[in-house]
């Protein structure tokens, strides 16, 4: 079944307002219901799950130190969707199908409101997961201004919740970022790309089982999950009808495993102004993106001169990356931008060329080194599995970084996957990345380089929250630990991972 594309119009997300707002604090409620929603006029409409009725679910819209708490109420039905793998960690027969848990991407955020994976809840909080402390999360927005996501986190059913549409922005802005006059107001665009696999009738297909199915087992865990079909703030290849002027937008990788490789098939450069933390000392003009799953990517892109033209934005990843199957006609396509629209007033925006101080941290300062590795595993049906450290999460807390100190993690990838490693709570800068040799490292434990260090990506140069560790490398970040002190975790960002316990507690003690 091929869809057309270009045939359904962009949507633009709404952005949320607030139940109460005064000088002190501002209160959102955010509600989680099943729905129809149409994802492509050739398709009937589709059950999805999304935030105050809509997939993706609305903006929100918060000022750097604004006060801000959220009641997230699950009002989603007892029965999931997609298809439950009962033996994977926090999923099995003791708990309820359907738990909900919320999860402010890149947000620096108290332990209790950051939406710890057992900190679930069902239905009007009738059931609720071992690490449940409150119902009203509380955000202080001590960051500068970003483009953060929200999402599901429900420790064994994440990759299920964001996949059938628990996901959506939560932007940061400040006086600073306003003063640098960027494109805004209609002229900046928030753009949510995942990929899906539809069924006949138009409902979202998620496998039943991997590719080499296990029998004795009615529904299980794929290694990783990739759509055929590219879709952008909940549409199927949308266009968007752009003024001959400069548009911002912020681009997110929120699909379950898909890498995107971003490009304009009118060859004209990407100006990248932000990664995951906020704005980068200077722009770049660049002529493709990387995105992995979670990333995102604050670009301008400048339409000026070019009325009547089309563009399209391409993909070329492989999936999975790095080695998977290339792109084909329909998953090498994202949107199209038609410069139709007349200029509306001249455009004053600009591409500034300086955007402001990013202080390196220095090697120097760090007080922990740790080196932790990605391993590969079979469990005891045959089916692959993916660990951090080689560690289960049920396993003992080893990473307790003290508060305020500052760390350098080696990510020691000995699988054959890219993996986006997210760590809650911090901002982190790449320091970088070296090629070594896997198989001694295996045999020895030691780390033999046998290539020069090679230094982030100019795209990558800022501040982090999720990072590629690439095969055969090993990736060097560095963070501060604070301000906030308790637990956290730290996982792969492909949600197939996750799930499968690629994911792991630490604690910021005093």
């Amino acid at each position: 079944m091929i869809l057309s594309k270009f045939v359904d119009e962009l949507p633009i997300l709404p952005v949320l307002k607030p139940r109460r707002k005064d000088q002190y604090h501002t209160y959102y409620e955010v509600n989680m219901t099943e729905f129809k929603q149409s994802l492509h006029s050739e398709l009937n409409d589709t059950t999805v799950w999304g935030y105050e009725g809509s997939y993706p679910g609305p903006t929100i819209e918060v000022e750097c130190g604004e006060k801000v708490f959220v009641k997230w109420i699950n009002n989603l039905p007892a029965k999931h969707l997609l298809p439950v793998d009962y033996t994977v960690h926090g999923a099995h027969m003791d708990v309820p199908e359907v738990r909900t848990v919320v999860h402010v991407h890149g947000a620096s955020v108290e332990p209790e409101s950051d939406g710890y994976p057992e900190a679930w809840f069902t239905k009007g909080f009738e059931q609720v997961g071992p690490y449940f402390t409150k119902k009203v999360y509380r955000y202080d927005n001590y960051m500068r201004a970003c483009t953060l996501w929200y999402h599901d986190h429900a420790l064994g059913i994440t990759r299920l919740n964001v996949y059938a549409g628990l996901a959506g922005f939560y932007l940061v802005r400040d006086q600073q970022e306003r003063l640098l006059n960027l494109p805004c107001g209609q002229y900046e665009i928030p753009l949510m790309i995942q990929d899906k696999t539809f069924n006949k009738d138009g409902s979202l297909y998620y496998p039943k089982q991997p590719e080499k199915p296990v029998p004795e087992l009615e529904t299980s865990i794929v290694p990783e999950f990739i759509g055929d079909t590219i879709l952008v703030n909940g549409k199927v290849w949308p266009y968007l009808k752009v003024e001959p002027r400069k548009y911002r937008f912020r681009l997110l990788n929120a699909s379950n495993t898909r890498f995107y490789r971003l490009k304009l098939d009118s060859g004209q450069l990407i100006y990248q102004i932000g990664t995951d933390g906020g704005l980068m000392e200077y722009p770049i003009g660049i002529n493709e993106i990387m995105l992995a799953p979670a990333e995102r990517a604050d670009v301008i892109i400048d339409f000026t001169n070019l009325e009547g033209k089309n563009i399209i934005m391409t993909n070329d990843a492989p999936a999975p990356f790095p080695t998977g199957d290339p792109a084909d006609e329909n998953t090498g396509t994202v949107m199209q931008f038609r410069v139709t629209l007349p200029l509306s007033s001249i455009d004053t925006s600009v591409i500034p060329s300086y955007l402001g101080p990013l202080p390196k941290i220095k090697e120097q300062s760090a007080s922990k080194i740790r080196y932790l590795t990605l391993n590969d595993n079979m469990d005891k049906y045959g089916r692959e599995f993916m660990l951090l450290d080689n560690k289960q999460w049920d396993a003992p807390i080893t990473e307790n970084p003290k508060l305020g100190s500052t760390e350098i993690w080696y990510l020691i990838n000995l699988t054959t996957d890219t993996h986006p490693i997210h760590i809650h709570l911090v901002d982190f800068q790449i320091l970088d990345r070296r090629a070594f040799d896997v198989e001694k490292y295996k045999k020895e434990r030691v780390i033999h380089y046998t290539g020069p260090s090679i230094p982030p990506e100019p795209q990558e140069r800022g501040l982090k929250d999720t990072v590629r560790a690439n095969p055969n490398q090993v990736t060097r970040i560095i963070m501060k630990f604070g301000p906030y002190t308790g637990l956290y975790v730290w996982h792969c960002h492909i949600l197939e991972h996750e799930d499968y316990e690629m994911m792991r507690p630490f604690v910021v003690i005093r």
